[in-house]
């Protein structure tokens, strides 16, 4: 097998994908906010900073193992860790929410709790994954790679509700009161290089 396995190549776009939630934590309006609000968006943004860091750590270590050709079991190992590294980020961040409470807007509670589902959600889906992943048949090359790319396809699908997830919460006033918190601007430069 020579060059770079296209299996590999599409697990590790399927992983860049997942990064646009974290950059969802980051607006660039800005508006006179209640006191209680900036003060929940502190909390939220200071909480959910070393996750997003987390994350996008994880997604690199996936990205690094499956650009070039490395043996299954090195790819195998990668993504066990990662995985897990990423559903224990989503879960970290579903705490962080609700021990923030509900924000003070419009049906505040409801965007609270359903982000938190959310968020659980998608730790207990990269939990499956990562048992997917620990499951597939790293003796036969054929075989893994199939198995990756079932992984990848489940990986895209999760990128996607990844964003969702956290996009309704943010709508409104408490994105623009999230957009002003130092960590939550923090959080969004380090996981995109070319924005200021």
């Amino acid at each position: 097998m020579e060059g770079t396995n296209p299996v590999n190549k599409k697990l590790a776009a399927a992983l860049s994908g997942g990064a646009v939630l974290v950059l969802a934590l980051s607006g660039c309006s800005s508006d006179d906010n209640s006191e209680k609000l900036n003060s929940w968006a502190k909390q939220v943004c200071d909480a959910v900073q070393p996750q997003t860091k987390k994350i996008t750590a994880a997604n690199a270590a996936i990205q690094q193992e499956t650009s070039d050709d490395s043996a299954p079991e090195a790819v195998q190992k990668a993504d066990s860790q990662a995985f897990q590294d990423i559903s224990d980020a989503y879960k970290a961040m579903a705490t962080a929410v609700q021990k923030a409470g509900a924000p003070d807007v419009e049906n505040g509670d409801k965007k609270m709790q359903d982000a938190v589902k959310e968020l659980n959600t998608l730790s207990a889906a990269y939990g499956e994954l990562k048992k997917k992943s620990d499951d597939l048949d790293t003796k036969d090359q054929a075989k893994f790679a199939d198995g990756l790319k079932g992984v990848a396809t489940e990986l895209e699908k999760l990128s996607r509700s990844g964003s969702d997830a956290l996009a309704k919460l943010e709508e409104g006033d408490v994105g623009k009161a999230m957009s002003e918190q130092q960590s939550c601007k923090a959080a969004a430069v380090s996981s995109s290089p070319g924005k200021s």
